[in-house]
């Protein structure tokens, strides 16, 4: 149906783009309605504007809760056009169609997020009237076109210059807009209000979680799945953030490993690298700058590292970029670049440079989605302190193993269970992942070792089943064991420590990681 465009409702929290759209109707003859705040930018803006109270004749009351929520304004949204009796009442009742509403809403995303929010200010920062005519245009989008955004506003001024009307796809699709536009609000305010009601420990009756696509990417996992990459929108922080400086298009495993490396570098407070490979780790180091540390995560198995995903939890200084340089990585995620760094690591024309800040914390909720429904569990950010952990052999750790020990365990609880890691000297000498026991997991570590497992410290993420990865670790020459304990075996395993003066700890904590 052919609709031809008289007025248009304009009321927009968000300014942005709004006067030019206005001038554009306004000379076309357009009859421009307005409230408050908007109607004060556009007479600014020296546009013909009627105020919505002289159109309803009734004033804004109540600090401006209520100034649309009439029959005067949402009649002439929501009236069918072509419906006779609706005609008769429009004409009875004195109410004019409105052909166009643009409408966006209060900033309720930005007002919860700041420091100083109170329940009162976020409660006045709930939309009611907004939502309201955005849903009555959207649902009368046969005869009514709703803009949300300026994105929209250049849609329908588009359709205007070249066909001089607003075409019905055009008018649908931005309706759908609208609708997901409203939806992702309330969610928002719904969100706010379940974190007032329940604790944060809490898990919710439900949960609404709004992605957006960041983009579709060439393929999933393998070149035969379709694919794309959605960010959690109103996120402050993770992965999904990260400014992308250099390189191709990431893939699906890509950020996959990505998220893996950087998770595992903030662990730590010195200097750290981390070279994952299909969300495992090749090797991890620490050390005094980012040059040593990445040195000790290259050393651990240079051979794996090939293609992997290179994560710095400092800024990448010239050294550390040069070292890079001579590994194939698919991609380099840090906190920054010094200038000499990235025109180093540029010169790659093909690999991937990632920017974000340290992760302080991604969030309350691991999820994992399975057929028909979502897992959902606190992250693994708990870490057993020393002073709570148990020496359950007659040798106590040295302070030297202590240190590796530590070091060793904040690693573990990042690889594929079962899982072992060896180290020693503040980097992963042999990682053993995602196998079907523990002590396969032990005997991987060990081999990829070879003469460096002699005199290192092994960590398991969870307790052994039986003594069998104790007496693997001995005939390597591991000197230390830390694991979580809690076995109706540990008996055994403590024994065959003590038989070859191993020191063994017990963590207390299980890490597995599935």
């Amino acid at each position: 149906m052919t609709i031809k465009i008289k007025r248009v409702l304009i009321s927009v929290s968000d300014k942005e783009g709004i006067v030019g759209f206005a001038r554009f109707l306004s000379e076309m003859g357009v009859e421009i309605i307005s409230t408050g705040c908007t109607m004060k930018t556009l007479k600014e803006a020296d546009l013909p504007v009627t105020y919505v109270g002289d159109l309803t004749g009734f004033p804004e009351i109540m600090d401006g809760r209520v100034k649309t929520l009439n029959p005067l304004i949402h009649g002439g949204i929501l009236a069918v056009r072509d419906n006779p009796r609706h005609q008769e009442e429009m004409q009875k009742q004195g109410i004019k169609a409105i052909d166009i509403v643009a409408v966006n809403l209060y900033p309720f995303r930005a007002t919860i997020a700041r420091p100083d929010v109170t329940d009162d200010l976020a409660i006045e920062n709930i939309d009611i009237g907004g939502p309201a005519m955005i849903r009555a245009a959207a649902k009368n989008h046969k005869y009514v076109a709703v803009a949300v955004n300026p994105v929209s506003y250049g849609k329908i001024m588009d359709a205007l210059r070249r066909q001089g009307e607003i075409p019905d796809a055009l008018r649908r699709e931005l309706a759908e807009e609208a609708f997901r536009h409203t939806s992702e609000y309330d969610a928002a305010v719904a969100g706010w209000l379940a974190r007032k009601i329940a604790p944060a420990a809490e898990y919710p009756k439900e949960m609404i979680i709004i992605l957006e696509k960041a983009q579709e990417l060439r393929y999933g996992e393998n070149p035969h799945q379709t694919a794309a990459f959605y960010r959690e929108k109103g996120a402050g922080e993770g992965v999904a953030m990260a400014m992308q400086l250099n390189g191709k298009e990431l893939s699906f495993n890509n950020i996959v490993d990505i998220e893996a490396a950087y998770r595992i570098v903030a662990e730590f407070e010195r200097p750290a690298v981390a070279i994952v490979k299909h969300t495992n780790p090749c090797g991890v180091g620490i050390g005094g700058d980012m040059c040593d540390a990445y040195k000790k995560a290259l050393s651990s198995d240079p051979v794996s590292a090939f293609g992997g995903i290179v994560g710095l939890n400092r800024a990448v200084d010239r050294a550390t970029a040069e070292e890079i340089s001579g590994l194939f990585a698919e991609a380099v995620i840090a906190p920054g670049y010094e200038p000499d760094a990235l025109q180093i690591l540029k010169a790659k024309k093909n690999l991937r440079i990632l920017e974000l800040p340290p992760i302080a914390s991604t969030g309350l909720w691991d999820m994992k989605k399975v057929s028909g429904g979502m897992l959902l569990q606190r992250l693994d950010e708990q870490f057993a302190f020393r002073k709570d952990m148990k020496t359950v052999t007659k040798r106590p750790p040295s302070e030297a193993e202590w240190e590796q020990l530590l070091f060793a365990l904040k690693v573990v609880k990042h690889v594929k269970s079962n899982a072992i890691v060896l180290a020693r000297e503040y980097h992963t000498v042999g990682v053993g992942a995602g196998q079907m026991n523990r002590v396969g997991a032990a005997e991987i570590a060990v081999r990829q070792a070879g003469e460096l497992a002699k005199g290192a410290v092994l960590a398991s993420d969870a307790f052994f089943p039986f003594g069998d990865t104790v007496e693997v670790a001995a005939a390597a020459g591991i000197t230390a064991i830390i694991q979580p304990g809690g076995s109706i075996r540990d008996e055994e395993s403590v024994a065959a420590a003590d038989k070859h003066n191993i020191a063994m700890i017990f963590s207390g904590l299980r890490h597995f990681k599935h």
